[in-house]
């Protein structure tokens, strides 16, 4: 059973930075796609950016620059370093596995539960 957990999550400062690691576990043998999301109450959840296990990465327009997503293959864990956090940063993020090879077959859409980033002075 494959299972993924964020953490690093926590309350910063405008300006400020936190670093977000998301593991998945379980009989994984490789995972395509590793990405980050977030969801503001009352608002739609987006992609936050994403990166492939050859370490093709891409970013929405509102955090690049800012934001770096990274991975460790061998951990099967994705990071993602949030610098120069803004107000408009605050949200639930949740990473996302896809393309997920297990001794079954290959799967995809595995969420794990989120962790709240807040920045406020």
């Amino acid at each position: 059973q494959v299972q993924l957990v964020e953490s690093g999550g926590g309350l910063v400062q405008p300006g400020g930075s936190l670093r977000l690691s998301c593991a998945a576990s379980g009989s994984i043998i490789s995972i395509n796609y590793m990405g980050w999301y977030r969801q503001a109450p009352g608002k739609e959840r987006e992609l936050v950016a994403t990166i492939t296990r050859g370490g093709s990465t891409m970013y929405s327009d509102s955090v690049k620059g800012r934001f770096t997503i990274s991975r460790d293959n061998a951990k099967n864990t994705v990071y993602l370093q949030m610098n120069s956090l803004k107000p408009g940063d605050t949200a639930v993020y949740s990473c996302n596995a896809d393309g997920v090879k297990t001794g079954w077959g290959t799967f995809g859409a595995y969420w794990g539960q989120g962790t709240q980033v807040t920045v406020s002075s």
